[in-house]
């Protein structure tokens, strides 16, 4: 069984960089992608990034393109997102996410939470204006 650990979440203000790190127990062939999603107070958790183990291929949210990256770390099971020009809509918690099953379609996949196996804790993020 896989677990995940979030690290990285704090109060930052408008404009401000973050980098939330999440590390896997097993071995990266345990999962074939992982995933970034994110819950406000009040609202449906949605989906904010992901990345494929093989190859890299990354997948992002319209509402964080060109501000959001995520990245991965073979060596250490560890995906990243680094968030820039953060914004005050972006305040929620941030949850990391595996999937054990090949996304064939890509972000059609992997942008639904139910088909993730496994959950980190979450993290809060806070941008404040």
């Amino acid at each position: 069984q896989v677990q995940l650990v979030e690290f990285g979440g704090g109060l930052v203000q408008t404009g401000g960089s973050l980098r939330l790190s999440c590390a896997a127990s097993e071995r990266t062939f345990s999962s074939y992608a992982m995933g970034w999603f994110r819950q406000a107070p009040g609202k449906e958790r949605e989906f904010v990034a992901a990345i494929k183990w093989s190859g890299g291929s990354t997948y992002y949210a319209d509402s964080v393109k060109g501000r959001f990256t995520i990245s991965r770390d073979s060596a250490k099971n560890t995906v990243y997102l680094q968030m820039n020009s953060l914004k005050p809509e972006d305040t929620a918690v941030y949850y990391c996410a595996a999937t054990r099953t090949d996304p064939v379609f890509g972000i059609v996949y992997l942008r639904i939470e139910k088909n993730y196996d496994y959950w980190g804790q979450g993290t809060q993020v806070t941008v404040s204006s």
